[in-house]
């Protein structure tokens, strides 16, 4: 058997300072690669394409960045860190609540970051100072490390599922052409056929009598259910 190949040096342990002033350069290269994605989507960006909307040769992109996933790795930490941390406050609760919705707020402008997220974690220094910021603020109320690590990713995984859920909803428009209410229109005669039958009384009531709530508001209320049970843990 031969032997294992080691795996290649993380962008972040090279140095990647250059002494003269070149025409492609790693913050053009990530600032592409951003722009694509945020139009098309992770899937429509390749060194070639990121090459021909540069006017230069994938050669010249490969001095500076590796492959595709350390450009992706590039990618996410320059987002990350385009928002200065918060000052600590007084009020643990409100600091997450408010981070949570940053965090959504920068996903739903880049909707790729949610479907990277899913595929890779990233160790940039902007998102390892987030986490640390965040693990800080958690510090707060327990000096548990593995406690603290799950508060944060709790909030994390909510925040991350509540947005794939948000895409899916745009997804199905753009892809469909239809808005919302067209696509109830659409469904409607099933779902009546499915009312009349009366086998779902539950699912029934939630079609007749509940409001249709709006992203954000099913966001904070989930956001909301999740601190009022981390706060009772951390106390308990």
């Amino acid at each position: 058997m031969p032997p294992a190949k080691n795996p290649p040096t993380m962008v972040w342990m090279r140095d990647r300072t250059t002494k003269t002033r070149p025409v492609v350069t790693e913050e053009k290269i990530v600032r592409t690669a951003i722009a694509i994605a945020d139009a098309e989507g992770l899937d429509a960006l390749s060194m070639r394409r990121l090459a021909a909307e540069m006017g230069t040769g994938t050669t010249s992109l490969y001095r500076h960045v590796a492959s595709k996933d350390e450009l992706f790795e590039l990618m996410v930490d320059t987002i990350i860190g385009e928002e200065p941390l918060p000052e600590p406050g007084d009020d643990w609760r409100a600091e997450l609540a408010q981070l949570a919705r940053r965090q959504r707020a920068v996903m739903l402008l880049h909707p790729w970051l949610a479907q990277q997220a899913a595929r890779h974690p990233t160790l940039g220094p902007n998102v390892i100072a987030r986490a640390d910021h965040h693990l800080g603020i958690v510090s707060r109320m327990t000096s548990d490390p593995t406690l603290a690590t799950m508060v944060v990713d709790t909030i994390n995984t909510h925040v991350l599922g509540a947005v794939s859920a948000e895409l899916a909803e745009l997804e199905v428009q753009r892809r469909t052409g239809m808005t919302e209410d067209e696509w109830r229109n659409w469904v409607g005669a099933y779902v009546r056929q499915v009312v009349e039958s009366g086998r779902y009384p539950h699912f029934n009531r939630r079609v007749l009598e509940a409001d249709d709530v709006d992203p954000a508001t099913r966001f904070e209320f989930g956001l909301e259910c999740l601190l009022t049970g981390i706060e009772a843990a951390l106390r308990a």
